[in-house]
């Protein structure tokens, strides 16, 4: 049978949308299934994109020429920069999406790119053939006939992505009431979760998310709701600036404790709490119910007011997600300020949906059991729309690279937050959806947000999916940041310019100063200021204000990389090692990690304790090396005499 495709991908959610992009964009016959060609890369959930740790890993889709920072730039609300008081390795861009919009330009715009196409099918089965020691993907089957030519329902291909999101025997929740759907008003998909268990020997497993109530925006007062503050950007997601500005606002309030009261009766009614869900929920994202039921003290909890469209009547309250009936969510929704004769719209529900443990994967997204079949997404434990575009691009890309038979590519720990990722998920696995921190990468000031075209460009570039007059712009600015770090540094810590860029606040005002001097230092120089970005700015500021901090850090990758093979004794009693704190010491004797670069992973080591561990593997090594060269000793005694006995016989000696 006629191969079709190089490389197929399942589902058209975020994951599957950079899976196909970047697949069909590096020259793979791509083609992407997906149940509705017009609902591609919908948005279930809060209608926002990016944050603290998940702003960072859409920065690295951009830099790879992905499509979500793409969407962003043409369908956002509202920018927002989060927790600009502290340092620029832990601030995170944030946008509030048109997510009606952001739909239809992403159905609209994968109709353009080469090698790529969408079809309406639901994939029921993968196909695999045994060639001697391996299992090969081989093509999907689909449940109905609807490609021309296609009798058999096989459409075969050399590499396969699965990108189901939580459409696997997806059941909704609402209250006491459940059904089958995939996410709201969609189809579940069956049939697949046994063939991924069938063809990878492994067994699925339960995880659960949930969406607030849907409120008629023209029902809230919003005179008793607090607007928030939006700073001036230059920048989104994308390489080249751009005029920033507020389309639609939005809005903060609070839960107060007659809402509580109300959830705290009717707990018994969640299917959280009433034992109809057996899957994990996320635990940075709770359901409204479950931070009632797990911090009873509180006496509020913030709920962000924000806009599901530019032009639609129609409000998502972030922060009330839910799986109480339907009055439930009245009665306490009313108990709100400014909700008070709220009517809502849609009703809030949770949902349990099948996903693989991503142990199961190489570091390049790879079934370990299959080759040529990839996963992304929802589908390996994650929660997120960025999280998921992020693991969708890396199984894109080496898709692409299994079809066409090349070295597959690895994002690196060090390098990225899509690295921290994927290694956090496939070394130590997942028992509960995976979300994505800052606080999850131990080089964070390696990782800021300001530097990933820096960091991750050159890859992209060699993997041919960004243009030339990309990578021509992205030179110039690299070349005018590296220059500018040395101009700073020539005048020594007492000249001018050193002080402007070591200021603690790098304000607009700021800014502006430390442009116009840079501007004068660069002519008196004879360089040419092309390239010298608000952007560029931003990184000379970080580079020289954490510039011991970074070589520390940078020290430390390379201690890691030294040590990372180094192998943890099986008898080491964690309990016992002074130094650790006893969390640290609980998760080590509970992981049982086999290496150094295991121990890394385990959330919560720290480079200190990593020293730690060292040093008591290198002494138990060398308490271990004496006593084994003692009784190494001992029998080479034993030995001589029995050597000295049989040469000269009885009595000899």
């Amino acid at each position: 049978m006629t191969v079709l495709f190089d490389v197929i991908i399942v589902g058209g959610g975020h994951a599957g949308l950079e899976a196909a992009s970047a697949a069909a964009r590096m020259g793979s016959r791509t083609l992407l299934l997906t149940l509705d060609t017009e609902k591609i890369v919908t948005m279930p959930c809060n209608p926002s994109v990016g944050g603290l740790g998940k702003g960072h890993i859409v920065f690295e889709v951009s830099a790879f020429g992905g499509m979500m920072p793409k969407l962003c730039s043409k369908t956002y609300l509202q920018a927002r920069m989060l927790n600009t008081s502290k340092g620029p390795a832990v601030q995170g861009l944030r946008l509030q999406i048109d997510k009606y919009a952001y739909t239809k330009l992403a159905s609209q715009l994968v109709k353009d790119i080469p090698n790529l196409t969408v079809m309406s099918a639901m994939c029921s089965d993968l196909v695999t053939k045994q060639d001697g020691d391996i299992k090969k993907i081989v093509g999907v089957r689909i449940a109905e006939d609807c490609y021309p030519g296609l009798g058999s329902g096989i459409i075969r291909a050399r590499a396969v992505v699965v990108t189901t999101g939580t459409f696997m025997n997806g059941v909704v929740h609402v209250g006491r009431t459940r059904y089958r759907a995939g996410r709201r008003d969609e189809e579940a998909s069956y049939g697949l979760s046994e063939s991924l268990v069938r063809e990878m020997s492994v067994t699925l497993g339960r995880l659960k998310t949930g969406t607030p109530p849907r409120l008629a925006r023209s029902s809230l007062n919003f005179d008793k709701l607090v607007k928030q503050d939006t700073p001036h950007l230059d920048y989104l997601f994308e390489f080249d600036p751009m005029k920033v500005e507020e389309k639609v606002p939005c809005y903060i309030t609070q839960t107060t404790t007659e809402t509580h009261d109300i959830i705290a009766q009717n707990l018994h009614l969640s299917a959280m709490y009433s034992g109809n869900i057996k899957g994990v929920g996320p635990r940075y994202c709770p359901s409204i119910e479950d931070k009632i039921g797990r911090f009873p003290d509180r006496e509020g909890h913030h709920i962000f007011v924000e806009p599901e469209g530019g032009d639609v009547d129609e409000i998502y309250p972030a922060g009330l997600s839910t799986s109480l009936p339907l009055d439930v969510q009245e009665a306490y929704i009313h108990s709100i300020p400014g909700f008070e004769n709220a009517v809502i719209k849609k009703c809030g529900y949770a949902i349990e949906y099948d996903y693989i443990q991503p142990k199961h994967l190489t570091h390049a997204l790879e079934a370990k059991a299959v080759q040529g079949l990839f996963l992304a997404g929802q589908v390996i434990g994650t929660t997120g729309y960025e999280e998921a575009a992020g693991l969708g691009l890396v199984a894109g890309i080496n898709a692409h690279l299994r079809a066409h038979n090349k070295e597959l590519f690895i994002f690196d720990r060090n390098e990225s937050y899509i690295g921290v990722m994927i290694d956090d998920l496939v070394t130590l696995g997942v028992n509960e959806p995976y979300r994505m921190f800052t606080s999850r990468a131990e080089r964070r000031l390696l990782l800021r947000q300001d530097n990933v075209f820096v960091r991750l460009m050159p890859h992209a570039y060699q993997l041919g999916l960004i243009d030339q007059e990309l990578w021509v712009r992205f030179e110039k600015e690299k070349e005018a940041i590296e220059r500018g770090v040395k101009l700073v540094k020539k005048g020594g810590t007492q000249g001018a310019l050193f002080k402007i860029f070591y200021s603690v606040e790098f304000t607009q005002e700021i800014q502006s100063q430390a442009y116009e001097a840079l501007v004068g230092a660069f002519s008196a120089a004879d360089y040419s200021i092309e390239g010298l970005s608000g952007r560029a700015l931003l990184s000379i500021h970080a580079e020289i204000r954490y510039e011991g901090y970074i070589a520390k850090e940078r020290l430390e990758v390379e201690k890691a990389l030294k040590y990372q093979d180094m192998a943890i004794p099986d008898q080491l009693d964690y309990t016992k090692l002074p130094g650790l704190t006893r969390e640290l010491q609980q998760k080590l004797q509970y992981h049982r990690p086999v290496t150094i670069a295991q121990a890394q992973l385990i959330q919560g080591m720290t480079p200190a304790a990593i020293s730690i561990l060292i040093f008591k593997i290198r002494n138990l090594s060398r308490t271990l090396d004496k006593k084994q060269r003692k009784i190494d000793s001992q029998q080479d005694g034993i030995g001589c005499e029995v050597d000295r006995t049989l040469e000269e016989g009885p009595g000899g000696c």
